[in-house]
């Protein structure tokens, strides 16, 4: 056995290594005119408007609640939205609108492919502002193209800077609207202005402010492509009825360009489609998809493309349409001369609708049969029971009763199950018999500590099933809760 050990490889330098890493292309979006694009237009005005005006919006209340008609109150511990008021137990009105927002976008993605990516994602909203600003100061494509080649000079530098400021100030305007929503707007505003603004408040501000900056400024379309988990879940609805932005190949391959003296006779005899390859439609995407090969991950069906396309054939003399929002079983029946029928009312829409309904239905039917009163017991454990030199048992309860109303009310307290029950309040005024009365605060949980007891031989061995009754003296209605009452 040699006890030399082999030499270790060594690699040629005239060999190229292996990448692991493929540096993806920059994507210089170019402007483009058309039906779509101008769509796009009209839901980032309307998006945008509707996120920085909402937290100016006011709505009465009455004395002594907030008045901003949208608004996350973490210190209060209440969510308003117009005239709904949700409290943190009914936290599963969230959960019911994260499943409309949810079934909604599957819904959408199974008549219209990715139309929520290409039209009201904020990703995308923020990045076509962006990319405008850039197109403003910068130019058009190819100037951009030139100015990021080019050395650094006064002018490149000046070009650079005024970009990234303004996207800053966007960045800033974002954050700042964001935080207006977990507190009231004209209070906050007043709070900056004045230097007397919380850390707190400045750090979250920062933290959108630097995460709207990076993601719409730098990161662009590796959002879409690479971190968003919509874009694989969205890929998996689409099916052979689903309106998508499509490539008719059949119509448009071979594709070559056209020369100056080159007929559409000859191009048909040399056996050429419509598509001259000036790769305007790969310009104009946001991503930098290439249509032309077809159904990618990347395509967040915006339909830029199509403008695009459709302004090339116009100039051209040919029919528009080459690429199109159509479906895959129409393209074959095109592609034979026929056309498909439109399938709309399809199993996975008319599941994805009914969903929809029936949440949305449950959550109208609770938020208008909704009490204004609950109660809440919580029983001691130890010790499980009590039983005094008389004989009697006591239990201990902790009683919240909570007042959804704007004003104070007054309750008779009175427990059902039970028979010949004493009950008294803990406090120094206590106060004792078959019903307690306890007040609580306008818009708040009164909490009360209350003992049960029973006389000798009257309870029951063992565990004993009971209600706990909180009637509201005003109006009369009831809220229950149901426990139980030891006794040896």
């Amino acid at each position: 056995m040699s006890l030399i050990s082999p030499a270790p490889a060594t690699h040629d330098a005239d060999q190229p290594r292996e990448r692991w890493f493929v540096q993806r292309p920059k994507v210089y979006a170019a402007d483009v005119r058309g039906r779509f694009r101008q769509l796009k237009w009209l839901a980032l005005a309307i998006l945008l408007g509707v996120y920085y005006v909402t937290p100016w919006l006011r709505w009465d209340r009455g004395p002594g609640i907030p008045d901003q008609a949208v608004l996350v109150d973490m210190v209060g511990r209440r969510a308003y939205f117009f005239w709904i008021e949700i409290w943190p137990q009914e936290v599963y009105y969230l959960t019911g609108l994260l499943i409309i927002g949810a079934f909604g976008i599957f819904f959408a993605t199974t008549l219209l492919g990715r139309i929520w990516c290409g039209y009201a994602c904020p990703q995308t909203v923020w990045s076509d502002l962006f990319m405008w600003v850039e197109r403003k100061l910068e130019g058009p494509r190819t100037e951009r193209i030139r100015l990021d080649k080019a050395p650094l000079s006064a002018r490149k530098l000046g070009l650079k800077a005024s970009k990234h400021a303004i996207w800053l100030a966007i960045s800033l305007v974002t954050g700042g609207a964001w935080i207006f929503y977990f507190n009231d707007a004209p209070t906050l505003l007043r709070e900056i202005a004045t230097g007397e603004v919380s850390w707190k408040v400045l750090a979250f501000a920062g933290l959108f402010t630097a995460t709207t900056y990076f993601f719409a400024g730098w990161a662009r379309e590796q959002i879409c492509i690479y971190v968003c988990p919509w874009r694989s879940f969205q890929a998996a609805m689409v099916d052979e009825d689903t309106y998508v932005v499509t490539y008719q190949d059949w119509r448009g391959e071979g594709r070559a360009p056209l020369r100056k003296s080159q007929s559409w006779d000859e191009r048909t005899a040399e056996g050429l489609g419509d598509c001259i390859d000036c790769k305007l439609c790969v310009h104009v995407c946001p991503t930098g998809t290439d249509i032309r090969k077809g159904q990618q991950i990347s395509c967040i069906g915006c339909g830029l493309c199509v403008d695009a396309c459709n302004d090339v054939m116009a100039q051209v003399g040919r029919p528009g349409d080459l690429i199109l929002f159509d479906t895959r079983s129409n393209q074959v029946a095109r592609a034979d001369g026929q056309a498909a029928p439109v399938r709309l009312l399809r199993p996975r829409t008319v599941i994805y609708a009914l969903i929809i309904l029936v949440v949305a239905g449950a959550m109208a039917v609770s938020l208008a049969l909704r009490p204004t009163l609950d109660v809440s017991v919580l029983r001691d454990r130890a010790p499980l029971y009590v039983q005094q030199s008389n004989g009697d048992v006591q239990n201990a309860y902790t009683i919240k009763i909570l007042n959804k109303t704007h004003e104070a009310r007054t309750y008779r307290l009175s427990v059902e199950g039970l028979a010949n029950a004493d009950l008294s309040v803990a406090s120094v005024d206590a106060q004792s018999g078959n019903s307690l009365t306890l007040n609580a605060e306008a818009d708040s949980v009164a909490t009360y500590r209350i003992f049960v007891r029973v006389p000798q031989g009257a309870a029951t061995p063992g565990s004993t099933d009971v209600t706990v009754l909180a009637r509201d003296v005003t109006s009369g209605e009831i809220g229950r809760h149901r426990s139980v009452f030891m006794a040896p």
